[in-house]
């Protein structure tokens, strides 16, 4: 991969890397943000579509290093390394004049502490998550971390409490999250029928997740069909995973589903309730005001060493940034189609439960702070420049 010269059109160079792809999506943004401000900028990095199509040049895709849980990372690991150690042998290429980092902070506090090594500044987007687990990572984030700016308004004391001021900018899916469509021309849209009850599964953006709870997600929507005449399902697929994989899983069910790419707020803003598994989807939804079941599946192992090391009362973005469970969360075996589908009909067929939901959802949006996250972080970075 050749990059622009310095002296050339480009002024300056930046290495940016996200993870997964929320990371890639809020990346995106703060890169069209930090061209505004000067469109001479150049960046290479790790991204996904969203990351590229912004005009990052990718060294590699998030689809190769998106994984979750301790023992699940174990396949991928020595992949993972290598694109750590590309990573580190670009900045002796390129020399880069800043490294941004978007969460993902196993990887990237490494590649923090590599920059930091070489003398190139570092900013971190979006916090890992030291309010759940590991809080000690504060003092490694102190030592390879130049300014970090965090998206949620209680970490600001957590960081504050270990000596490291922290920039609050505001959660960046305030601007994102919006329809296209109204409810009634979405549906139209996707092939789907007016007046019947409609439900979204959202089984995350990463292979491993889809392939534990996809499954049990379309054995819960047969047992939903069972019980509610001309239910209908459709499926906002990730930009990170391949259609085909979706639709081979499907296949083994009686369930019917509409695959849909491209629309993924509209598809769940047109949705009666959504399954969701937790992880940036569960606070999209809720910004959409669309009631849902948050569940979660990881290795036995993992969710055994995690009970004693995350130290947080819900697993569910919704529910954590709320301070209380609005929204039910099914962990482990409790995510069965069985318990998935018992709560799923129990929202759909009790008017003051989903409305107390949807009232309690809106209340979120409130206490993200205000739009322009983006923006906001692209002066903090720029500004390192």
């Amino acid at each position: 991969m050749q990059l622009e010269e310095k002296n050339q059109n480009k002024s300056k160079t930046i290495m940016i890397i996200a993870g997964e792809a929320s990371g890639d999506m809020h990346g995106a943004s703060l890169v069209h943000e930090m061209l505004k401000i000067d469109s001479s900028l150049n960046f290479y990095g790790i991204g996904g579509n969203k990351l590229q199509e912004a005009g990052v040049k990718l060294l590699a895709h998030v689809s190769e290093m998106a994984v979750v849980g301790l023992t699940e990372v174990i396949p991928k690991l020595g992949n993972i390394l290598r694109i750590m150690n590309r990573m580190k042998k670009s900045m002796d290429e390129f020399n880069p004049d800043l490294v941004i980092l978007i969460d993902y902070p196993d990887f990237n506090l490494r590649i923090a502490k590599a920059a930091r090594k070489r003398g190139i500044k570092v900013f971190y987007y979006i916090s890992p998550q030291v309010w759940a687990w590991r809080k000690g990572r504060i003092n490694q984030i102190k030592k390879s971390v130049n300014k970090m700016a965090v998206i949620l308004p209680f970490e600001v004391e957590t960081y504050r409490q270990k000596g490291f001021p922290v920039n609050y900018v505001g959660h960046p899916l305030l601007d994102l999250v919006k329809t296209k469509y109204s409810s009634q021309e979405a549906r139209a849209k996707f092939g789907l029928k007016e007046g019947r009850t409609t439900v979204a599964l959202l089984p995350g953006s990463r292979f491993s997740e889809v392939i534990n709870l996809l499954p049990e997600m379309l054995r819960a929507g047969e047992i939903l069909a069972q019980h509610i005449q001309d239910i209908q399902f459709l499926l906002p697929l990730a930009d990170t995973l391949e259609e085909k994989i979706i639709t081979d899983i499907i296949s083994r069910y009686t369930l019917k589903v509409n695959v849909i790419s491209g629309h993924t707020y509209d598809a769940i803003s047109c949705s009666d309730l959504a399954i969701v598994a937790s992880g940036t989807a569960t606070l999209e939804t809720a910004l959409l005001g669309v009631p849902m079941v948050i569940i979660y599946k990881i290795s036995s192992l993992t969710y055994f060493i995690g009970k004693f090391i995350v130290h947080v009362k819900n697993i569910g973005l919704a529910n954590i940034i709320a301070g209380k469970t609005i929204v039910p969360e099914l962990i482990q075996e409790d995510a069965s189609g069985n318990r998935i589908a018992a709560e799923a009909l129990d929202i759909l067929t009790d008017a003051e439960r989903k409305q107390e939901m949807i009232k309690e959802l809106a209340a979120i949006r409130s206490k993200l702070g205000n739009p322009g996250a983006a923006r906001k972080t692209a002066h903090l970075a720029y500004d390192m420049l």
